[in-house]
């Protein structure tokens, strides 16, 4: 129920007219007005709720909720968070182990949390420093370490409703360090080419098709960082062979606009943030079209089931054999990666796969390409092939851009919010 300026309602019983100088903040889902006359007299609104007092008598009458929360004295948390949960202000204080969260230090709050509604002393879970999801500091025999949080993900489109990640599958070919696969089986697979001032094309890098106008590859493809000319650059959609055409299956495109993240500083040498989006140029707003060849590929998000026992996808392998192929690796736990194959190398943006026996792996050419999981028929970007120590060399697995923790990101940047925003997630810390 709403509440307007000048609106005339029987609450409790008693006919009155409320006259708001400003329009009060919405309701929480599901209020009634009979739940509305249940605070008592002098009833404290909390966690940034609004007390509407009795015109009669000047004393509170009912709460009116911020966004987040409900009940008589706004007291309920609708905890929830959505993307990251970077703007969650519920007040779940419980980590998945059971555990019971410790306060947010005086600093922490001071710099981190002076904005958030619970401004003050409080242990509820909070997404600081952009991990994947709400986390606090609870006590172990280790000491104090971060584990993730009980908070559930809002609810979003089901994949029933989704769109993208299905693919028209023909038989493959099983060759040694990897599959000869068909476009068909990687619809959502893109070759980005570089061109000369002679016209001369040059296979640069592999990319994902995310939406009919947008590719998501690695920021490192582009040497040039901000420099980067456009219109040096092709996208082929629905292609099988680098030095072969199909007219019948491939698309291509012009680019429009490369963007490259941000934090993106391939001087540094840590390959930190190794994301980029290409907008291609389209007529009349319309880009790729949806074919057996062309597909888009969903988006990871932040909801169960979780991928990390799950086989993974990695597909390009254009660079040493001209075709296109696919790999089979699994995900490697981010403190086995860091500690036993890349010591401090690994940042959160990042994660590890590869095969248990390193005969399949990505490698240079491959980069930009995806790291797909599949999940009831229906494959997810989970990676973005970054960088590696050599090609399927025991004990030196691939590292991928965690395209998760770009959720956020690819939304603002693309103006547009992923399908599958919130539908599945992978489970490391």
């Amino acid at each position: 129920m709403a509440l307007q300026s000048a609106d005339l309602r029987y609450v409790c019983g008693l006919f009155v007219t409320l006259l708001l100088v400003t329009a009060p903040p919405a309701l929480s889902k599901g209020a009634s007005v009979t739940q509305l006359c249940l605070c008592d007299a002098g009833g404290t609104c909390l966690h940034g709720g609004t007390s509407v007092p009795s015109l009669i008598s000047g004393k509170h009458m009912f709460c009116l909720c911020a966004d987040s929360f409900e009940g008589k004295n706004c007291e309920k948390g609708v905890d929830c968070y959505e993307g990251l949960g970077l703007y969650y202000e519920g007040t779940v204080s419980q980590s998945e182990s059971g555990r019971t969260c410790q306060e947010w230090d005086p600093q922490t709050r001071e710099r981190f949390l002076s904005s958030d509604i619970n401004s003050g002393k409080h242990n509820y879970c909070r997404n600081l420093h952009f991990r994947r999801r709400p986390w606090c500091y609870v006590v172990t025999k280790q000491g104090q370490v971060r584990e993730y949080c009980a908070v559930p993900c809002c609810d979003s489109e089901s994949a029933a409703e989704l769109k993208c990640g299905l693919r028209s599958r023909r038989k493959q070919m099983k060759i040694v360090g990897g599959n000869v696969a068909t476009v068909e089986s990687h619809p959502w697979i893109a070759a980005i080419f570089w061109h000369s001032k002679s016209e001369e094309k040059v296979f640069r890098c592999g990319g994902s098709l995310i939406s009919s106008c947008w590719v998501l590859t690695a920021a490192h493809c582009f040497p040039d960082g901000s420099h980067t000319k456009n219109h040096r650059y092709s996208v082929f959609l629905g292609k099988n062979f680098l030095n072969e055409s199909d007219p019948i299956a491939e698309q291509k495109f012009r680019v429009e606009e490369i963007i490259i993240h941000e934090g993106f500083d391939q001087s540094k040498g840590d390959f930190n943030n190794d994301i980029a989006l290409l907008r291609l140029k389209g007529k009349g707003g319309k880009c790729a079209e949806e074919t057996n060849w062309v597909r888009t590929i969903c988006l990871p998000g932040c909801s169960t089931p979780a991928c990390n026992h799950m086989r993974f996808k990695t597909s390009g392998l254009w660079y040493m054999s001209r075709s296109l192929r696919e790999a089979r690796v699994n995900i490697i736990a981010d403190d086995v990666c860091r500690q036993v194959y890349y010591e401090n190398m690994i940042s959160d943006n990042m994660l590890c796969a590869g095969s248990p026996d390193w005969s399949q792996d990505s490698c240079k050419g491959d980069s930009g390409g995806p790291l797909a999981c599949q999940v009831d028929n229906r494959f997810f970007l989970f990676g973005v092939i970054s960088w590696g120590d050599g090609c399927a060399k025991e004990g030196h697995p691939g590292v991928y851009t965690r395209v998760s923790n770009y959720d956020a990101w690819i939304s603002e940047k693309t103006q547009t919010v992923s399908a599958a925003s919130a539908t599945f997630r992978m489970e490391v810390f």
